[in-house]
């Protein structure tokens, strides 16, 4: 059987578990062809599930699941395993934000998979993109195949796994599983400055006076991508620590 990843998102109550808990699963795959390219296929589908406490209005208006939706459905702890451990041949799972969807799909439950995070991925492959988001990606870069029906509505499980499964697969055929694994375990590399004064201005456009102050940031991902720069600039290692990123911004 050929080698797969298996694409995933969820709807959720919220952003904190144990507080708040999954009420949507979908998935589609993105399958590696015998000429070693990879194309979106294989299994997909989706699983509404029973969060066991009541959905916030605020939560609601978001992906349009009610209480009465989800009543009786399956709870997510009891469908999950079949969904993110799909066999041998799946060799990692991958999402938007993979510091969302991990909370919730533990390894107790992924069995240990690996991760590619199509955010973190997309600042390296297509860094010229305005934004980020799987919406602004999917506008921005039209990607060959994708059926824009199968990809509505937005905010739901499976529209939303499919739409990032088109992303994924142009990025495997760009740089391969290996390397978008790898980049799952570093920070944000962040194109262009993401706030502030210096908003949009690239990396290498900034003067190291406007530099400096970035390499102690308080978020992970400027530091990170500020000492990538000051490590191109001066050849040196910077002092900041390539940490991985342990907080959803």
């Amino acid at each position: 059987m050929p080698r797969f990843i298996r694409t995933v998102d969820l709807e959720t109550t919220g952003s904190r578990p144990p507080a708040h808990a999954v009420c949507e699963i979908g998935w589609q795959d993105v399958v590696e062809q015998p000429d070693r390219t990879w194309e979106v296929g294989g299994e997909d589908g989706f699983i509404i599930c029973d969060p066991e406490r009541d959905i916030p209005p605020v939560t609601q208006a978001v992906h349009h699941l009610t209480d009465e939706d989800v009543k009786g459905c399956p709870v997510f702890r009891d469908v999950a395993p079949e969904v993110l451990r799909p066999g041998p041949d799946c060799i990692g799972l991958a999402a938007h934000r993979v510091t969302f969807e991990s909370r919730f799909c533990t390894p107790e439950l992924t069995g240990g998979l690996p991760w590619v995070c199509t955010w973190k991925s997309a600042l390296r492959c297509f860094p010229d993109s305005p934004s980020f988001s799987n919406q602004v990606l999917k506008y921005w870069r039209k990607p060959e195949g994708l059926d824009r029906q199968r990809a509505l509505p937005v905010h739901r499980a499976f529209p939303d796994a499919y739409t990032t499964a088109f992303h994924l697969r142009d990025m495997l055929n760009m740089v391969g599983p290996d390397e978008l694994f790898a980049w799952n375990e570093e920070p944000g590399l962040l194109p262009r400055v993401p706030r502030g004064e210096l908003r949009g201005t690239k990396w290498g456009e900034l003067s190291d006076a406007e530099l400096t102050p970035l390499l102690r940031d308080r978020d992970v991902d400027i530091r990170f991508s500020a000492s990538r720069e000051m490590e191109r600039r001066t050849g040196l290692p910077a002092t900041e620590k390539r940490e991985k990123q342990g907080v959803l911004l």
